[in-house]
Formats: structure tokens, C-alpha cells, sequence
């Protein structure tokens, strides 16, 4: 493969007092260490490896123009000439390597989580318990000469330019929106008032800016709530935007408290490039398409379509800062592809801790996890290659030691061979794809099909052992389990067993959440399935309606194909079902499965299996659940019988993923640790 693969991609675009090298912009993304101490160093090598790795314009995380702004009460602002030299630490570093860098300017507006909230009307966001301060007159006027402030600061620091951010359901799309906006005076009412305020911030930031720094306005072009903007009120405030003085106008996707998948997994590839073709022949300027475009072959076709100038990766930039280098070096098999999990990103964010990536934990901690060569090449077996192991092997390989890697079965990947049979789940191919890559180039011995024992490590004499061998489901002690209506997850999952038309699944973590969506799976599982995909959560992309949603009055009102499988999820815990899932996507399991008429069981005693199905008791009322089949999802236990017997042999062994802690399928932690220790070692 060559370079010419992805002409589109790699073309450069010449803005006028600047030239693009390409057409890949890395989207905005708020780590966390924008507030750290230290930060400023960590975020720097953050951005010099992304700017090596070939972005064209790379966005920062989000910074407030003022207090109000902030999304927390730390958050980071820019408003004094103070915190100039801490911002020059991170343009310096891009510029070094010949990149460019913006500045995204963010108010929090409704959804800041400080009592100094502020919004256009004094409406509580459904995500937030707080009610904002309606901003009068002459704060708004202030809050826009904060934004040119911010900019020109910005400029100052640096900074080849600033995004300011309208889109998401912050601030400026507040007032965009006749949701949250319901003023009567020169900033409400009409389309034209609505549209006022971004309209004012673009030009006072042009002119705080210079005429050759880079603008770009991030545009909400699909609200997806009711009482957005319409089609026709987006692209006229395009064409004002671009007017007031805008270099490219980057694509919005759904406010955060919008209940339509917009980035998960379950999104299929570049959904949304429509939403950007819409503007096509509007504006003038260039448009970029966001939103899960996660490989070269995606963002080749949208440009190749004319869907969009350039696209915008922020994910992707977090799992392989190469992104643009290997696909321009004809290789993308070498891409370490971002799987839309959210699990260690956007989790990660809205949880309070540090971002970083599920299968890149080097990610906003390059200053820690340095890849510096061994001192001293050791011989190592790893055995196990699922996610812990993979990681470890390959990491340890690329430092430059003797690594051979043993696995039982005929093919690498362990628990994710069975995470790929669930709907939804088919980016862990990708991962997989990366891995067998990473093998072959760090000259890893792989020997698939042979099962490591204590002696023959032994013999072997290895210098170090790290076993990562997994986990094995747990069996809970339950009258009548040697039932042969009883299966486990991995009967399911993995071996295909028949499963009747009635089924209890026990345990409601991501295991029993997984079970229960591939059990209640209706169709072909098509993650390239664009039309289907927006007609199942209510997404019409012919209609005029408010928010872009099928029905002005709901959002997602779509209802899925009820399953020939009757499934009820029980859990022993009461409460909410799956509140272990992840904080940013479990909302859309529990929605999938209530859709399918799943029925959810709290609190649940599991009194045995009998003739007539499942013996339970729930509010201290007992029943009979009359089922064909029993799935055990109750969780697992590390497996750890080759531990022992080398301690037999007097040999220790490092025990990493799930053969050191089984919790759930984690190939977050199972990853992290392995790439850990293979630093370490």
C-alpha cells in the first residue's frame, strides 16, 4: 500500500496565510492534566508526540474564558497574562515539531457543576442539579469581550489560533437553542436574536485575533433534543459565522444530555458525515466532519465523497498519536485503533480522574511510561495473550527483550474473542489486528497451540515469567446448578450452546448486560449500517424538525424489534441494574435492553433450580421464574494453577489482568498493567 491510497487525506489545504500539510484535524479532548501541577510538562508531551505523529491542526481540551465558564471549580481558564509561560511550555513543543495548535475556548454555561452557573435562561440542565444565574445584558456583553480576551491571550501564549466552542449544549448553544433559551430581548426570541451572541464572539475574537490566526467556530449542526435548532436556523448561523470572520467550521453532534448514541461503539463508522454535507455549497469556508472516524479508510471516503474539507479525530489521537504517519507511510495496519469503548477517556473525565485510552495507556502519561531500551536484554515468557498479556509481550519486546509468548488455544486474544461475539463489540477485531501486527514487528515468539507448563518454563530458565492466564467463571453456590438447563457465559458466548426462548440471566454486571444484548440481538449484526442505525434511536436526516429527531417531542422514541427470547437480568444487589457500566455508556445498555422488553430483577435471592425454572426471592416474596435456560454471569476467578506450581519449583511469576485480580471482562486494567510492568521489567 502507498501513500496515493489516501490522496484526500493527505492533500494539504491552503487557508491563505497558511497551508494545512493534510486534512486531519485533532479534535479537542480535556485530559485533566490542563489542572494538574506539572501539567503543563505532561500535556506538552502529550501534544509533541500527536504533533510528530502528523496532525495537521491540533484543538486543546476546553479552557474557560472566565470563573463562570468553568465546567468544575478548578478548572482551567485563561484570563491573565500570568498563566502565559505554563501555555508556551505546551505551543513551544508542537511548534518544535512543526505543528499547529488552538486554543478551544469553552463556557460551561448550564452544564458547569459550580454554584456560579450562568445560562441565557435560568433553566437547570436534566445532567446538573443546578439552577443558573440568567445573564443580564451587560454580563453578556462582558462575556463576550472575555472570549476576545481569551483569544487575544491566546494569540500571546502561542497559539496559531482558537476554536471557540458552540456546539454540545454549552453555553453558546444555549442561547442558539429555543430549549434553553426563552429571553425576549436582543438575544432571544427570533432565530436572529438566538443567533446573536456566537455571532458577536466570532467577530470580536477575529479582530482580537489578527486576520492570520485560525478560527474555528465548532458549529451544533444536530442538536438531537427537542426544541434544537432546525436545518435551516444552523445554516444560516453558518453563513453569519463564516461572514463574522470563522477559518474552518467544525461539526457539533448532540448536546451532552441527549439520549442518542453519538461516539460509542455501537455508532457506526462516520454516522454523521451527513449532518456536514448539508453545509456543502452554504458556506465557503472549510467544513470538518467529526465523530467516529477511526481509520484512514473512513476518513479517505468521506473526503472522497465531498462530505467534508477536512475530518476531525480526537479519540483516535488518543490511541495511536501516529495516526496520519502510518496511514502516509502505506502502513494502517500499524494503527492502533481507537474502539469508541469511552471506558478510559471520556469515563475517565467525567468520573474526575485523568483521560487517557483503554488500548494506549501511555496516553497522557508519555512522561511516565517512556519507551527508553532496556538496560539489559533478559529472556521473558509471557503466558496468556489475552489483553494483559498481548500488551505486556509486545511492550517488553519493543524495549528490546527476548520475549516468547505462549498461548493455549489457536489464536491470540483470550477474553476478546469472546467480547467480539457481542453486538456492538466488533472494534476489538481492530485491536486484535494491532496486536498480531505488534507481534510480527517486535519479533515476538509466538507459540499459539502450546500449553506453558511449570517444568518446561522452569527448564527453560527464563530470566523473568509474567502469567496472564486469565480468569474462570465463578460457580455460585446454587441448589440444582448441575442442571443442564444451566450454562455459563462462556457456553454462550464463546461455545454457541443452544439457549431456549426463556432465559434468566444471574448477575448484572457487564458480563450478564453482554449476555443479555447478544442473547436479544435481532437481525445481522451490521456495524457499517448507517440508515438503520439512525432510524433505530430516531434520527431523520430528511426532517425539518427541531434537534434533528424523528418526533419534536422526545428524543429516541424509536422502538426496537421485540427479540423471540423472553430474557429477565437478575442481580442480587438492590438498586439500579449495571451501575458498574460505563458512566458515559451504560445509559445506553439499559436503554438497549429495556427496549427489548428485557425484564430487570434488583435484589434478587437465588433459591435453586427446579423443575419449573428458577426459584427466587424478591422483597421477601418467593416465585418460580419459568425458564429453559440459566446463564451464569456471576462472576469469575483468577486463574492461577501455573502460579502455583512454579512456586512448587521455587520460581515467582509476575501475575498481571485478570490472573492477578477478575473483576468483569477488564482489558482497561489488563492492558494498563501489562504495559506497566513491561516498563518495569
Amino acid at each position: 500500500m502507498s501513500p496515493s491510497t489516501y490522496p484526500h487525506l493527505l492533500a494539504p489545504l491552503e487557508l491563505g496565510f497558511t497551508t494545512l500539510p493534510n486534512r486531519v484535524i485533532m479534535g479537542s479532548m480535556h485530559l485533566g492534566l490542563e489542572e494538574e501541577d506539572g501539567g503543563a510538562e505532561r500535556l506538552a508531551a502529550f501534544y509533541r508526540e500527536r504533533a510528530r505523529g502528523g496532525a495537521a491542526l491540533i484543538i486543546t481540551g476546553g479552557v474557560a474564558p472566565n470563573d463562570a465558564g468553568r465546567l468544575t471549580p478548578g478548572a482551567a481558564t485563561l484570563t491573565e497574562p500570568g498563566a502565559l509561560a505554563r501555555h508556551r511550555v505546551v505551543t513551544d513543543a508542537v511548534h518544535a515539531e512543526g505543528g499547529r495548535i488552538a486554543l478551544q475556548l469553552l463556557h460551561a454555561g448550564r452544564y458547569a457543576a459550580h454554584p456560579g452557573a450562568v445560562a441565557p435562561s435560568p433553566i437547570p440542565a436534566p445532567i446538573s442539579p443546578i439552577t443558573p444565574h440568567e445573564l443580564s445584558d451587560a454580563e453578556i456583553e462582558a462575556t463576550i469581550d472575555d472570549f476576545a480576551e481569551s483569544a487575544r491571550l491566546a494569540r500571546e501564549a502561542g497559539y496559531d489560533g482558537v476554536e471557540i466552542m458552540g456546539s454540545e449544549g454549552y453555553l453558546i448553544n444555549q442561547f442558539t437553542a429555543p430549549r434553553t433559551n426563552h429571553r425576549n430581548d436582543r438575544w432571544g426570541g427570533s432565530a436572529e436574536r438566538r443567533a446573536r451572541l456566537p455571532i458577536e464572539i466570532v467577530r470580536r475574537v477575529r479582530a482580537a485575533l489578527g486576520p492570520e490566526s485560525i478560527l474555528v467556530y465548532r458549529l451544533s449542526m444536530l442538536d438531537l433534543v427537542p426544541d434544537g435548532s432546525t436545518p435551516d436556523e444552523v445554516a444560516a448561523l453558518a453563513r453569519a459565522v463564516e461572514a463574522a470572520g470563522a477559518t474552518l467550521l467544525n461539526t457539533g453532534i448532540g448536546w451532552h444530555e441527549a439520549r442518542i448514541p453519538t461516539i460509542a461503539s455501537s455508532v457506526p463508522r462516520g454516522a454523521f458525515a451527513w449532518v456536514t454535507r448539508r453545509l456543502r455549497g452554504v458556506v465557503s469556508i472549510p467544513l470538518i466532519a467529526t465523530n467516529r472516524i477511526n481509520t484512514p479508510e473512513a476518513a479517505e471516503t468521506i473526503l472522497a465523497a465531498g462530505d467534508a474539507d477536512l475530518v476531525s479525530l480526537a479519540r483516535p489521537f488518543l490511541a495511536d498519536p501516529e495516526f496520519v504517519r502510518k496511514a502516509a507511510a502505506g502502513t494502517p495496519e500499524r494503527i492502533n485503533t481507537c474502539i469508541g469503548c469511552n471506558q478510559a477517556c471520556l469515563d475517565h473525565t467525567f468520573s474526575g480522574r485523568l483521560a487517557s485510552c483503554l488500548v494506549n495507556p501511555r496516553a497522557g502519561h508519555e512522561t511516565e511510561l517512556v519507551r527508553s531500551p532496556a538496560a539489559e536484554r533478559r529472556r521473558i515468557a509471557v503466558v496468556g495473550s489475552g489483553p494483559a498479556g498481548l500488551a505486556c509481550a509486545t511492550e517488553a519486546a519493543e524495549r528490546g527483550h527476548d520475549v516468547t509468548l505462549y498461548e493455549a488455544g489457536e489464536r491470540i486474544g483470550g477474553q476478546l474473542n469472546v467480547a467480539l461475539q457481542v453486538p456492538g463489540k466488533s472494534e476489538f477485531r481492530e485491536t486484535l489486528r494491532y496486536f498480531r501486527t505488534r507481534i510480527d514487528e517486535t519479533g515476538v515468539r509466538l507459540r499459539l497451540g502450546e500449553r506453558a507448563t511449570a517444568a518446561a518454563l522452569v527448564a527453560a530458565d527464563f530470566d523473568e515469567i509474567v502469567l496472564a492466564t486469565g480468569v474462570l467463571p465463578r460457580t455460585p453456590e446454587i441448589p440444582g446448578l448441575e442442571d443442564p438447563r444451566v450454562l455459563s457465559y462462556l457456553d454462550v458466548l464463546r461455545e454457541r450452546a443452544p439457549v431456549g426462548q426463556r432465559v434468566a440471566i444471574l448477575g448484572a454486571g457487564g458480563i450478564g448486560f453482554d449476555v443479555a444484548e447478544f442473547l436479544t440481538h435481532t437481525g445481522a449484526d451490521d456495524p457499517g449500517d448507517i440508515a438503520g442505525f439512525l432510524a433505530h434511536w430516531g434520527v431523520d436526516p430528511e426532517t425539518s424538525a427541531r434537534g434533528g429527531l424523528a418526533t419534536e417531542d422526545s428524543e429516541s422514541e424509536a422502538a426496537a424489534p421485540r427479540p423471540a427470547r423472553a430474557v429477565t437480568l437478575l442481580q442480587r444487589k438492590p438498586g439500579k441494574l449495571g451501575a458498574g457500566l460505563g458512566k458515559t455508556t451504560g445509559w445506553i445498555h439499559r436503554t438497549e435492553l429495556a427496549r427489548r422488553g428485557v425484564a430487570m430483577v434488583p435484589g434478587a435471592r437465588y433459591l435453586g433450580v427446579v423443575p419449573e425454572g428458577l426459584r427466587i426471592e424478591v422483597d421477601g416474596a418467593e416465585r418460580t421464574l419459568p425458564v429453559d435456560t440459566i446463564v451464569l454471569c456471576t462472576g469469575q476467578e483468577p486463574e492461577r494453577t501455573l502460579h502455583g506450581e512454579l512456586a512448587a519449583l521455587g520460581r515467582t511469576a509476575h501475575l498481571i489482568g485478570g490472573a492477578d485480580l477478575a473483576a468483569e471482562l477488564d482489558a482497561k486494567r489488563a492492558i494498563d498493567q501489562g504495559t506497566r510492568l513491561a516498563a518495569a521489567l
